[in-house]
């Protein structure tokens, strides 16, 4: 009896160790699942669709950049409906002739108001602050300039106005010496007069009627983020915005800011001056800044009559403006 006693006080101890033994393996072992669950979650992948990462490096993951690539063949414009239907207005049929005209090359789409929101859905699915952001932009003149960049950003190619007309093919924008670009833009104003806070947003002011793009461009990425994040700032609830400084928050300024912005942060510290409005100003030729080609004034608003600006047969004239569009209901209209 007694040596039974201590078989089973023998083996109860036994037990005793294996259980210890048994609950600590376990727990090791529901510690590491859990750490691997944890870790492979797709708010924990670095490849992963995750919301909690930066708008900028989503956009970025989800559109990379190029630079060495082609420029897309690709020739965006928008309209309330399509140049096929008998009631597109006349004066803007030549204008969009002029575009297929000169680029036989080019895909050439004119999207109308009720496409141009599927296609901002499909191309911006896995970026639903984005497409939030475009849906919440009920002023045409907002929706206009968001869209443009949007189509830049993810397919890349040309945007331009509908009121604007083709005056020299678009491979004929960039000099054959310039290499590695990624964006193509125009000085749309050089005012040196005292007021020109009067009448326009920035001493140097980019175009934004008229850009070539490859896609994913980082000042696209830029901009396109800065616009989703302060809508949604400012409607919270999900309430349309439509009265806004059109100027500061879509428009040429908030443009020509992220192209500063890109052009300080992406240059030697060497040269951060270079950046400057003085770097633009009386621009008389093409300068590539970083991965930037600036055409000057006459590019794209010959015949303004001002600002050094030539007309419209200099060799440098590219795209004339019709400055006919205002907010009459069609994304573009507003443009």
């Amino acid at each position: 009896m007694p040596n039974l006693t201590r078989r089973l006080s023998g083996a109860s101890a036994s037990y005793r160790i294996f259980t210890r033994r048994r609950t600590i393996a376990l727990a090791r072992l529901v510690l590491i699942l859990s750490l691997l669950v944890w870790f492979l979650s797709p708010g924990n992948l670095p490849w992963g669709s995750n919301k909690k990462r930066p708008l900028r490096e989503r956009l970025a993951c989800n559109f990379p950049y190029n630079s060495t690539a082609d420029l897309p063949r690709r020739i965006w414009q928008t309209w309330k409906n399509s140049p096929l239907e008998a009631d597109f207005p006349g004066q803007y049929r030549n204008s969009v002739i002029s575009w297929t005209a000169l680029n036989p090359d080019f895909e050439h789409l004119v999207v109308t108001d009720d496409d141009a929101a599927s296609l901002i859905g499909y191309l911006y699915a896995s970026v639903p602050e984005v497409t939030d952001a475009y849906k919440a932009l009920l002023e045409p003149i907002l929706k206009a300039d968001f869209f443009r960049y949007l189509v830049l950003l993810a397919q890349g190619g040309i945007y331009s106005d509908i009121d604007t007309h083709a005056l020299k093919p678009v491979v004929h924008w960039v000099p054959a010496t310039m290499e590695s670009w990624g964006l193509v833009i125009g000085i749309e104003a050089d005012p040196d007069r005292p007021d020109w806070r009067d009448w326009y947003a920035r001493r140097i002011q980019f175009c934004q009627w008229t850009i070539g793009s490859k896609p994913g461009h980082p000042v696209l990425v830029d901009i396109v983020a800065s616009i989703a994040e302060k809508t949604l700032e400012q409607n919270p609830q999900g309430e349309s915005i439509s009265e806004l400084n059109v100027m500061e928050f879509t428009g040429p300024g908030a443009w020509t800011d992220a192209l500063f912005h890109f052009f300080e942060t992406n240059e030697p510290v060497t040269e951060m001056q270079a950046a400057s409005w003085e770097r633009f100003t009386n621009l008389t030729q093409p300068i590539q800044h970083v991965d930037v080609v600036v055409l000057p004034i006459t590019s794209f608003s010959p015949g303004v009559g001002h600002m050094g600006a030539k007309e419209a047969n200099d060799p440098l004239a590219f795209v004339q403006h019709g400055f006919s569009g205002k907010h009459n209901g069609s994304i573009d209209e507003a443009s």
